[in-house]
């Protein structure tokens, strides 16, 4: 039996101000609507905090440093694939602040991101980026859906 299970791997960055906010992203697709913060996919190669500075560059026009991580959120897709999400956040960064074609980017504070529709279990990886030390949250497949576990 092979121990070999293909793997998407992407990343996620709060971004934070001093003042309690954090930017966030609109997404408005025929699949998924609501507030997300920015992140994409892992280029081969690529070095995952490096894929992170970059993402985060391509979709809000900022550039990031100084990356705390803070944990991984995960799950097994029903064809076996494996989806695992890198999660960072800081608060350094420069340059002007635009959206793309990823969606509509604001800043909001965290207060009021928690009454906000969020986006594939955000409210759940809050508790992630809160926390001290990294940690987990995995999607167990239950018979129906997806059940979070905070590991």
């Amino acid at each position: 039996m092979s121990r070999t299970v293909h793997t998407e791997l992407t990343n996620m960055c709060m971004i934070y101000d001093q003042e309690g906010n954090v930017l966030v992203q609109e997404k408005n697709l025929s699949y998924a609507q609501g507030l997300i913060f920015p992140g994409g996919h892992i280029e081969p190669m690529e070095s995952i905090v490096d894929s992170t500075i970059r993402e985060i560059k391509e979709e809000t026009g900022l550039t990031i440093s100084q990356l705390e991580f803070c944990g991984i959120k995960d799950w097994i897709q029903p064809d076996g694939t494996r989806y695992i999400v890198f999660l960072y956040k800081t608060s350094h960064y420069t340059g002007e602040l635009r959206s793309s074609s990823e969606g509509d980017m604001f800043w909001i504070s965290l207060e009021d991101l928690k009454k906000r529709e969020p986006l594939w279990h955000l409210d759940q990886m809050l508790d992630i980026f809160e926390q001290k030390g990294p940690t987990e949250l995995f999607f167990n497949r239950g018979d129906e859906e997806y059940v979070p576990e905070l590991k």
